[in-house]
């Protein structure tokens, strides 16, 4: 069945995901779909965003459930879940028992059995669900993918990959941010690194043997304060010239032009005087040496496949760059790759080797390496916009999931061999629940 011109989506939370990311892209494209209700339940919030997207008073909600009660009269496509992570599970569970499209932010549950009681769930509703994993839209990861499943480079032995979380977005994130705590948030592998794990299951072609992880909050701890650091970065930190945490710095002097994502988390006032204020009351504002995070700040996993496949995964919140980057190799090549610039090299081995035709990479240099003279192909797949700096979230990911689940609800075609598949997701939770478990008791876990 095709449904009809522009969709009629709801949102559920009107955070930086939903208003900014999922909401813009619907604003952006209203041929499209159209935005037919929100529920938020910061009132602020709600009206800021139901006025920006034209909502009518009928369509706004204090809470989700209100707006799942009225679903049937609103005649919706499609609800968008962009809740606080521990808010996810129900209302999944409830819009696929109402038989609607669901586009479901990561991370899907926080918890083993929260994720079972969800993927039961979604089985026996049949439910239409896209997880948030935005990575695998965007054109880099998409060449990746493609190079890798047209066996150029061979049968894979090694998969090596990188979340390079950047310093400053650790700090905003995991630190002083809605992240910074397993008990309101979920664990730091699950947060941030579903994304990675996602990709390693993509990539893999099905679920690990074992996984083994290890990690610990090492830095952003009371004990490494610097001498005299006030609670705050605004009371008078004598630190305030060397700290590279300063939060007056990013968010006053560096984002002083910005005025969405982060600076829109600190508060609705975004001009000098509202920064400031948030600084000094609110959360972002905290030394990061004396906020109350718990969440790890460096983590290593390894990850172990049939057929002998070994993946590891690499997170660091002391990076200079905040960016992705993997080396793949196989019997008959090797792929590397660094996300944010969109190069990717492969190395092709054979004589004969060829690449494939690629959809979303062009190829930039050829030359010949190494004693044998073997071919190495330098590809570029840069998101739409990055020539004139204005790349659209995650390397382009954010708008390339949102064309995919809107075509998908218009076609009705949420099959698993599509990039919404569903078990592939839920497989990286797994994932990554097993790496929490092993960083914790010290031992590699089998696949259930």
């Amino acid at each position: 069945m095709r449904h009809e011109l522009p969709l009629r989506i709801a949102i559920l939370g009107a955070g930086g995901r939903g208003r900014d990311t999922y909401g813009g892209w619907i604003l952006r494209h209203p041929e499209r779909a159209l935005i037919a209700a929100v529920a938020e339940i910061d009132p602020e919030r709600l009206e800021s965003f139901g006025d920006l997207a034209g909502v009518p008073a009928r369509g706004r909600f204090a809470s989700w459930e209100r707006l799942l009660d009225s679903c049937e009269e609103l005649a919706l496509d499609a609800i968008i879940v962009a809740l606080p992570d521990r808010q996810h599970v129900e209302p999944a569970l409830r819009i696929a028992e109402l038989g609607l499209a669901i586009l479901l932010e990561k991370p899907a549950a926080v918890t083993s059995a929260d994720l079972e009681r969800l993927a039961g769930g979604l089985r026996r509703h049949q439910g239409r669900v896209a997880v948030g994993h935005v990575l695998r839209f965007t054109p880099f990861w998409r060449t990746v993918a493609e190079v890798v499943s047209s066996r150029s480079i061979g049968r894979l032995l090694t998969i090596r990959l990188e979340e390079n979380i950047g310093f400053w977005h650790f700090a905003h994130s995991y630190v002083r941010g809605n992240w910074r705590k397993t008990a309101e948030s979920s664990p730091m592998v699950l947060a941030k690194t579903c994304h990675d794990l996602d990709l390693i299951r993509w990539l893999a072609g099905c679920a690990p043997r074992s996984v083994y992880s290890v990690g610990s909050l090492t830095l952003f701890r009371e004990e490494n304060a610097p001498p005299g650091a006030p609670d705050r970065c605004t009371d008078g930190c004598p630190h305030s010239r060397s700290c590279p945490f300063y939060a007056p710095r990013y968010y006053s002097e560096a984002l002083s032009d910005v005025q969405g994502w982060p600076i829109s988390l600190l508060s609705s006032d975004t001009s000098a005087e509202g920064r400031a204020e948030a600084l000094a009351t609110g959360p972002y504002g905290r030394c990061v040496f004396h906020s109350d995070n718990d969440v790890v700040d460096h983590q290593q996993t390894v990850m172990e496949f049939p057929g002998g496949l070994t993946a590891t995964l690499s997170t660091s919140a002391l990076t200079g760059e905040n960016t992705r980057t993997v080396r793949i190799t196989g019997a008959l090549g090797e792929l590397t790759g660094h996300m944010d610039s969109g190069e990717i090299t492969v190395d092709l081995f054979s004589p004969l080797g060829t690449l494939p035709e690629l959809e979303a990479a062009t190829i930039r240099k050829r030359r010949k390496r190494g004693p044998l003279k073997h071919d190495s192909i330098d590809l570029v797949a840069a998101p739409p916009g990055v020539a004139t700096g204005e790349p659209s979230g995650h390397a382009g990911g954010d708008d390339g999931l949102m064309e995919s689940f809107t075509s998908a609800v218009e076609l009705d075609e949420f099959g698993p061999q599509t990039h919404l598949s569903l078990e592939a997701a839920l497989d990286s939770h797994r994932m990554a629940f097993l790496a929490e478990k092993s960083r914790l008791c010290g031992e590699a876990i089998p696949w259930p």
